[in-house]
């Protein structure tokens, strides 16, 4: 029997391949690999550091949500409060590819769509659905909007990417095959970890509550490209593999005018990343009794200890807040949010977004010249 053919994938062969961590990644034991890897990220984050930054970055925060604090604080959170506030946002940035301007939109979750994950479906059918999205939860301003007053529309996008695909339906997004649905960003390639989008087929079951079963169905192949390894995106902007909360997770690292910043949703807050600083009840107790210096957002448990060795990589990789140099410049995909409804659970520092750059205007992009100047050290 003739084995089927593959469907005809994008490809993505103006993304350039980073090959530093490459060799403690394929170390055997757990101890030498994540020793390695952060010592081979220091070295990569000087190298960013001294490239030409980003265009533009800007924080779209799409909806608010409640998420239970054993998952976002690894247990180790001392509160009566069962649930945190988290504030998903997605990141437009700006950046040039070999001297052309490129726009990517990192998470830009259908968070409608989103309702149908599992775990948040039988939340909203235990709690109702008004005191659920009325009540405990926000929904922003939609992305389009965002994206018009910044000047830009939805065929300005080139890329969409995603830090994994828990809770994502990507068929509005993207449109299907059958033109039951039309694409929202029609000219967007989709940056779609091979493994993880393989492993969407038949999810193991530790990972079923947090996906959407249908949310790649009927796709187009052509608009997705199957990427592995870490990639430079272009000048300022690059893509990270950092496994373990999912099969293909990865982290988007900018360089802004701030410094270096990366943005996942391994950890849910800047104590994530900083927990012996943490002045979060039990964070830190706990972190110095257990010997461990990031604190999991563990909802998934079966790669644990590969995310902690990727958010090790996502702490190296990123500058230290200058008025807080205790905390680094990882903002969370998901950020736990100041509420009454969480007692106790403020995070030492909280972010709320990023911003850097000026936004480019399909009608006034800059000369490439101009834009690579390198930014002066900081």
């Amino acid at each position: 029997m003739r084995a089927m053919a593959s469907p005809p994938y994008a490809s993505a062969p103006e993304l350039r391949p980073l090959t530093e961590l490459a060799g403690a990644r394929a170390l055997s034991a757990a101890g030498p690999r994540l020793r390695a890897l952060e010592a081979s990220a220091l070295r990569l984050r000087e190298r960013f550091a001294a490239s030409p930054r980003c265009l533009a970055v800007r924080s779209l925060p799409l909806a608010t949500l409640l998420y239970p604090t054993k998952y976002a604080f690894w247990g180790a959170a001392l509160s009566p409060a069962p649930y945190v506030v988290l504030t998903h946002r997605c990141l437009l940035v700006q950046f040039l590819q070999r001297g052309e301007p490129k726009t990517l939109l990192f998470n830009p979750t259908d968070v409608v769509a989103a309702r149908q994950t599992p775990f948040f479906r039988r939340l909203v059918e235990a709690t109702g659905e008004f005191l659920a999205y009325e009540v405990l939860s926000r929904r922003f301003e939609p992305l389009e909007a965002q994206l018009a007053a910044l000047g830009l529309g939805p065929a300005d996008v080139d890329y969409v990417a995603f830090d994994h695909f828990h809770t994502q339906d990507l068929r509005s997004l993207l449109g299907t095959g059958d033109g039951s649905r039309r694409a929202r960003f029609p000219r967007a390639k989709l940056l779609a970890p091979r493994r993880e989008w393989e492993a969407w087929d038949d999810l193991p079951p530790l990972q079923r509550a947090w996906f959407v079963a249908d949310g790649k169905r009927g796709v187009p192949a052509e608009r997705v490209a199957l990427i592995e390894g870490d990639l430079e995106l272009g000048d300022g902007a690059w893509l990270v593999s950092t496994p373990g909360h999912t099969a293909g997770n990865q982290t988007l690292f900018v360089h802004a005018e701030s410094g270096v910043w990366g943005t996942s949703e391994n950890g849910t807050s800047a104590d994530s990343y900083s927990p012996h600083d943490s002045r979060i009840a039990g964070l830190a107790r706990v972190c110095r009794e257990q010997d461990l210096d990031v604190v999991l957002n563990g909802n998934t448990v079966e790669g644990g200890a590969e995310q902690y060795a990727s958010m090790v990589v996502e702490r190296a990789l990123c500058d230290r807040v200058k008025a807080a140099p205790q905390f680094v410049q990882m903002l969370p995909s998901s950020e736990v949010t100041p509420s009454a409804l969480a007692p106790g659970l403020r995070p030492s520092m909280v972010f709320g977004g990023l911003s850097s750059g000026a936004v480019v205007r399909p009608a006034a992009r800059p000369r490439a010249e101009a834009a690579r100047t390198p930014p002066p050290s900081a």
